[in-house]
């Protein structure tokens, strides 16, 4: 018997079972011109059509995206005010499938989630540059605590950097062994096209690590990324009007390319203004520069409420394959570790 994907049966049944805000998609076609972070910025709920994302990860938008929930047995979603829990459904399932084996093989007692993307994708009024087609998360790097956080505490909470003083590298009293086995967890799995962390802690893993490392060159160095860890997933099977980024390169990437982030050159200033240039002042992307699709999506009809695009907690069970299987015995600490 084939497995049914439980997110796609809740996104199609989206389409009929809801109650639809707006009745016909295109009878109000959005402005071409129009500022495109605004236009999406302002969707305070998905388009209810079947779940695509379209364009690339820094330029695209999502159709049928799905909300995390608030709270979970094994996650906390955190900044509730920037409505940015939404993504494809298979990017929700992967972070609910993390939170639950890291919780259950790795030590780590639930995840703190950051922004995934906003309810229609798109670019954002402000923050990042990516995470506009619903397939890039970040996690936090502070453990969930035993209780459940207030949304005041959520919007305060400050994320905990990994680094010392003002340093490139890890802080030993911060940094733990269920750090890293939650990261290269998270690497491990087949749909996971890039994990983004700080250099230091690239590094931190590569100099300490001593399990598989097959995974390895999936976690990639890059600024920022020291308080949470970026994951980015591959474009959904049949997803015609989405483009994956490029494979990372081969190896581990504890090599060359790490040690030139431990140079001066990757945090030399930019270089300053020609004498009396005028700096240019940034254009902000227009709707019709979107993928086409994007603009049917801001037309879309929404659901009837947040709850009829909520995941529910258990779907992503059935989504589970051999990884989430506990990992080999007789392996090299730390143990247990992620199966690659």
């Amino acid at each position: 018997m084939s497995r049914i994907n439980p997110f796609r049966r809740l996104t199609s049944a989206a389409l009929f079972a809801c109650v639809l805000v707006s009745g016909n998609p295109a009878a109000h076609a959005a402005d071409g011109d129009a500022v495109a972070k605004q236009l999406f910025g302002q969707a305070r709920l998905p388009a209810a059509i079947a779940s695509e994302p379209h364009g690339f990860y820094s330029k695209g938008c999502i159709a049928g995206a799905v909300a995390i929930p608030t709270d979970g047995p094994t996650w906390q979603a955190m900044r509730l005010s920037r409505n940015r829990r939404w993504g494809h459904p298979d990017m929700i399932a992967l972070v609910e499938r993390l939170s639950r084996e890291a919780a259950q093989y790795d030590g780590w007692p639930g995840l703190l989630v950051g922004d995934i993307s906003q309810p229609r994708g798109g670019p954002m009024l402000s923050g990042h540059a990516s995470h506009q087609m619903g397939l890039d998360a970040d996690i936090w790097l502070n453990p969930m605590p035993s209780r459940k956080l207030s949304d005041r505490e959520r919007e305060d909470t400050s994320a905990v950097s990994m680094l010392k003083d003002d340093t490139l590298y890890v802080d030993p009293d911060r940094w733990t062994e269920s750090h890293a086995r939650l990261i290269v967890r998270a690497a491990s799995y087949p749909e996971v096209e890039r994990i983004f962390v700080h250099p230091g802690i690239k590094k931190k893993l590569c100099d300490t690590w001593k399990g598989d490392r097959s995974s390895f060159g999936k976690i990639r160095p890059y600024w920022g990324h020291h308080y949470h860890f970026h994951i980015r997933i591959n474009c959904p099977k049949g997803a015609k009007d989405c483009r994956s980024q490029a494979p990372s390169p081969s190896g581990t990437g504890c090599d060359q390319s790490l040690a030139w982030w431990f140079t001066d050159e990757p945090w030399k200033p930019a270089k300053p203004a020609k004498p009396g240039e005028k700096p240019k002042k940034k254009r902000e992307m227009r709707l019709s520069e979107m993928p086409a699709a994007c603009a049917r999506i801001i037309d879309a009809p929404a659901p009837s409420s947040e709850a009829a695009a909520t995941f529910q907690p258990g779907m992503a069970v059935v989504r589970a394959s051999a990884f989430s299987a506990p990992p080999a015995s007789g392996v090299p600490i730390p143990t247990p570790r992620p199966v690659n």
